[in-house]
């Protein structure tokens, strides 16, 4: 139980850092000046490499590509993609000609795509042919017949009244559509000097991201994020690292979330490291051979894909030994998880980070020399030029520290709106410039946070609260347990139940009940978990998020509970 004290949860992170006034299209100029011929970027799947020098030249390239499609400051550019080079370089092609780009979640259909094409305003989609068992050319044609007919540049949808230039990402030619390498080719016609005169007048809080967050109720709210949010997050989150040009960074989260294009391909950037792509979406054995291959020194992931490396059949044949340092966040990091990620991957530096796309994203982090109790138990301290406080969910007063309250945070991290959407914005950030998380949180004394669940997910039973994030640390526990997740389902008796969902270690032969009876003793009985089920994955995200609202439906039909979730409460 942390330690309540009459001081305040408040903290404020300081350091040596000061922020950078640049865009980010001088922050890759600044590096491609420093290591022009140190690796800037290694795409495994596509066998594509590039130094700093040939990476700059590829973005300059794309980006006065753009200007010749006459993509003014501040259009909105959507790109739906797996992770690929192309992603990478349109992404620092945008910013040099202050385009904002609208990042589309690889996992959308044609109403997630159609919503966000539209309320984004996008006058470009940059696309590829498709993900798992979504035919991406095929869902654009259902939504604007008249490409069929259409020259490329010359798209006129009634659905899409913006949409003018599509763009293919891959072999071959589409109807209606730009091919990717004649994009590229377009941009040798518009002199360098075009572009410098665009760049010359971007601002450094110009917005350049659109990061559609996907809520569970309600359409998502399109996070805008500037030069400033995006490259000083990048820079203070590499710095918790200490990243440098001499580090290698595997990146397997995708691109689209802030996790990849921030903490992955900014971090990376800002410091001259190596961005070093395994895959289009996350495999883990293709994570462990490019680690291994690369010699990669840095790695990401949410807990979901550790695990997975950790469990995979062929983990032990892999030389890990390069790695050092990384980040795991996304999602709580378990702590018997980090433990093993730094004993058999080599990860002695990982490091926690905390945060949301709201807030560019990250708000806390640990470094590499907190202690590894610190680095397994807390998600860190703010970092510089961060304030963070921990507020009663009722008041909205600063509650003592080690008391349980909302996570708030305010700085140059924060957001500039949901795009097109003041009321959602108002919501979110008070009058004071506080960003409001929804995520509770304690603060120890030193100013170190531990993220003990969702507002929305405490379980309420018989008037007690119980935090799920306790009982799955203590489940971790269960020999034979790989992974768990604790949800509440209604209940006509108590208000609320709790349930397990648990995967099992490949030997492992426990069943519920055994599970069940480990609790006995060891925590309180109302925190038992009154279901426990034993499946082999979980409903998730493609980010590795897991989304517990399905789990919450699952479980509640399966145990007949839907009279119960019927009731009304105050």
């Amino acid at each position: 139980m942390a330690e309540v004290t009459r001081e305040r949860s408040y903290a404020h992170g300081t350091g040596d850092i000061p922020l950078l006034g640049r865009s980010i299209g001088e922050v890759l100029d600044v590096s491609a000046r420093s290591y022009p011929d140190r690796d800037a970027l290694v795409v495994r799947h596509q066998m594509r490499r590039y130094t700093y020098r040939q990476f700059l030249e590829e973005v300059e390239l794309l980006a006065r590509g753009l200007l010749q499609l006459g993509i003014q400051k501040e259009d909105r550019i959507g790109i739906w993609t797996t992770n690929c080079a192309e992603w990478v370089v349109t992404q620092f092609a945008a910013a040099k000609i202050g385009a904002i780009l609208v990042n589309i979640n690889p996992a959308n259909r044609a109403f997630e795509l159609e919503y966000v094409l539209r309320q984004s305003e996008c006058s470009t989609l940059l696309m590829s042919q498709g993900f798992r068992d979504a035919d991406y050319v095929a869902i654009v044609h259902g939504l604007c017949p008249e490409l069929a007919t259409a020259r490329p540049g010359e798209l006129r949808s009634a659905p899409l009244p913006h949409l003018k230039n599509l763009v293919f990402i891959g072999e071959g030619r589409q109807v209606g559509m730009f091919a990717w390498d004649e994009l590229r080719e377009m941009g040798r016609s518009v002199p360098e000097e075009e572009l410098r005169q665009r760049e010359a007048s971007l601002s450094f809080d110009d917005p350049i991201s659109i990061q559609y967050t996907s809520g569970t109720t309600g359409f998502p709210k399109g996070a805008t994020l500037s030069h400033h949010n995006i490259v000083n997050n990048g820079l203070l989150i590499a710095a918790a690292m200490k990243l440098t040009h001499r580090d290698r960074l595997c990146i397997p989260v995708p691109f689209y979330h802030c996790f990849g294009m921030v903490l992955g391909n900014m971090g990376c950037v800002v410091s001259g490291a190596t961005m070093v792509i395994p895959a289009a979406f996350f495999d883990p054995l293709a994570t462990l051979a490019a680690v291994e291959a690369e010699r990669c020194t840095a790695l990401h992931g949410v807990p979901t894909m550790f695990i997975a490396e950790l469990d995979h059949p062929q983990f032990a044949r892999f030389d890990l030994s390069t790695l050092r340092t990384g980040i795991m966040a996304g999602s709580p990091c378990p702590i018997e998880v980090m433990k093993r990620v730094v004993q058999l991957m080599h990860l002695k530096e990982m490091t926690i980070a905390y945060g949301l796309t709201e807030s560019s994203p990250v708000i806390t982090q640990t470094t590499v020399d907190d202690p590894l109790e610190l680095r397994v138990t807390t998600v860190g301290k703010p970092l510089p030029h961060t304030e963070v406080k921990i507020v009663d969910v009722i008041s909205g007063e600063i509650v003592p520290r080690g008391t349980p309250g909302e996570l708030c945070t305010r700085g140059y991290l924060v957001m500039k709106g949901y795009y097109k959407n003041l009321e959602a914005t108002q919501k979110a950030i008070d009058r004071g410039g506080w960003l409001h998380s929804g995520d509770l949180a304690t603060m120890d004394v030193n100013g170190y946070c531990k993220i003990t669940g969702r507002a929305k997910d405490v379980i309420i039973r018989g008037g007690e609260n119980i935090y799920p994030r306790e009982i799955e640390e203590f489940l971790y526990t269960c020999p034979g347990v790989s992974d768990v997740q604790v949800i509440g389902v209604p209940d006509g008796k108590y208000g609320e139940q709790v349930v397990a969902w648990v995967k099992l270690e490949a030997s492992a032969k426990l069943s519920p009940e055994d599970i069940r009876k480990y609790c006995e003793g060891k925590i309180a009985a109302y925190k038992i978990p009154r279901c426990v089920k034993v499946v082999d994955s979980f409903p998730m995200t493609v980010t590795g998020k897991i989304q517990k609202f399905k789990m919450r439906q699952v479980s509640t039909e399966e145990l007949g509970l839907e009279a119960a979730a019927k009731i009304e409460t105050a």
